[in-house]
């Protein structure tokens, strides 16, 4: 995948800054709007941080309690992936394994009970597709479920898609769209000039631009001119168990985790939420706590051999939403990060609206609510006396 180095003269009209789904699906949809020099720059190997490190889960209803501009975003991506999965065999011949089963959220608790009833009332209020179902018909559809399970919500929209195939197949078409791609140069800064990017410099050399995508996941903070964001890792293990055949069709939310069937064989369980820097180390702690999850969902997964076990950072922002849209103190610096634990379901809607903003010079009404001026909106908020702050 290493590309001949960068020299002093190389320039796009667009650097993407970040080689996993979001910078890989910003760059294809810029692409497919007839922007033909779109540089997409990597500091590692494409696509293997978050990207890599996900169960590729797509279910917004599964814990969302509210209607508001966030699920709004989120179901709107899903919506998307039917059409995205098969462009993407179209465009690379990869069958990203997009599984249209649904999703199983299960109760064990009379509190567990009415949280899930809650959701279920809400959501048929909003003529959202979602089924009750108790706990004997529960084991029914998924018979490996523990006899502690006393109720579950079923969302046969929320869906899962294999993340590994997916940076390939973003990869393979963003290679046919000539999208240029460097990997393992990492960038020091963005170049701003009066004002504007000019371009950024990297540990091979200088490339110019005049828009910049910053789309670098947990390290974005640290390359942002604008010192407009803070995002943060977070780090989530998983562990891959061996089960032939498999022993659930849905995947399989609890309060606790969930479980991840895939196709090959294999069932994925996580995850934890650690604020532990950028170590990315698997901790007996973590194992311990992922395997009494499954446990308690399937007990049957106990028996498992495991397969791997492997752990990677989230980026979360302030307030746990995306950054999504243009600075308002640099010209041509865009944010595309803070993704949290939503950037494999966020990838093709952010790769079509941060292509949109740039190619229109507009930001779509869909990004208002997550844009970067909202950080500084509620700094002054806070330093006025008096003021009384909304959000």
């Amino acid at each position: 995948m290493s590309q001949p180095p960068v020299h002093s003269a190389a320039s796009a009209e667009v650097v993407v800054i970040g080689g996993g789904v979001i910078g890989l699906s910003i760059a294809r949809s810029l692409a497919l709007r007839g922007v033909r020099d779109v540089i997409v720059i990597e500091k590692n190997d494409f696509g293997r941080e978050a990207s890599w490190a996900a169960g590729g889960i797509l279910a917004p209803q599964i814990e969302a309690d509210a209607s508001n501009d966030f699920f709004s975003l989120v179901c709107a991506s899903r919506d998307l992936y039917c059409d995205f999965a098969k462009a993407l065999w179209d465009e690379s011949g990869i069958d990203v394994e997009l599984d249209l089963t649904g999703t199983l959220c299960v109760g064990f608790t009379e509190s567990d009970e009415q949280e899930l009833r809650s959701r279920y009332n809400w959501q048929c209020a909003e003529g959202l597709e979602v089924e009750w179902l108790s706990g004997a018909l529960a084991r029914a559809i998924e018979p490996s479920l523990s006899e502690q399970v006393r109720c579950a919500l079923r969302f046969p929209n929320d869906l899962q898609v294999e993340n590994r195939r997916l940076v390939q197949a973003l990869l393979i078409s963003n290679k046919k769209f000539g999208v240029q791609l460097i990997d393992h140069s990492a960038v020091e800064s963005v170049q701003v000039v009066a004002g504007k990017v000019q371009g950024v410099n990297t540990s091979q050399g200088l490339i110019g631009a005049s828009s910049v995508v910053i789309a670098a996941g947990a390290w974005s903070s640290m390359i942002d001119p604008a010192k407009q964001i803070q995002v943060e890792p977070v780090r989530g293990q998983m562990l891959c168990f061996q089960a032939q055949p498999q022993i659930a069709r849905h995947v399989i939310y609890s309060s606790q985790g969930y479980l991840i069937p895939r196709a090959d064989g294999r069932l994925l369980a996580g995850s934890t939420t650690e604020e532990a820097g950028f170590d990315k180390s698997v901790t007996d702690e973590g194992v311990n706590k992922i395997k009494s999850m499954a446990r308690e969902i399937a007990p049957v997964v106990i028996g498992f051999p495991l397969l791997d076990s492997w752990a990677g950072f989230r980026p979360r922002a302030a307030d746990d939403l995306p950054v999504l849209g243009n600075s308002s103190e640099i010209e041509g610096l865009v944010y595309a990060t803070g993704h949290y634990r939503n950037g494999i379901l966020l990838a093709p809607i952010t790769g079509e609206l941060i292509a949109e903003t740039i190619v229109s010079r507009k930001t779509p009404k869909m990004l208002a609510a997550f844009s970067p001026d909202r950080f500084q909106t509620r700094s002054m908020t806070r330093s006025v006396p008096g003021a009384i702050a909304t959000g």
